[in-house]
């Protein structure tokens, strides 16, 4: 279980920079479709980053992710109100949605 929790933390962070760096543009539409300003795109994809990194370092430091997970899930739960907000159809809903249940997994099976 163990090394599919490892899975997890890497396919969650590798996710997250993946859509903060190569699909930057998609980034910017999400966010002024969903009415935030610039500074709120930025703290959320700092956020991000940061946790993903920790999401990733985690693999060889395990007291590291719990806080992360959890907080990556929270940001998840926002995206998925924000689709909700704005009626993005499902499939808007899906990555979101998956990174949430896997930020939620790796948070259930890190729980100190």
């Amino acid at each position: 279980m163990e090394d599919l929790v490892n899975l997890a933390q890497v396919v969650v962070g590798i996710s997250v920079f993946y859509v903060w760096i190569f699909r930057f543009h998609n980034v910017l539409k999400e966010f002024k479709s969903f009415e935030l300003n610039d500074l709120t795109r930025n703290f959320v994809g700092a956020s991000k980053m940061a946790l993903s990194t920790l999401l990733i370092v985690g693999v060889w430091f395990p007291t590291l992710v719990f806080i992360p997970s959890l907080l990556m899930a929270g940001f998840m739960i926002s995206a998925q109100f924000f689709h909700f907000k704005i009626k993005n159809t499902f499939i808007k809903h899906l990555p979101s949605l998956v990174l949430l249940l896997l930020s939620l997994t790796i948070a259930y099976f890190s729980m100190p």
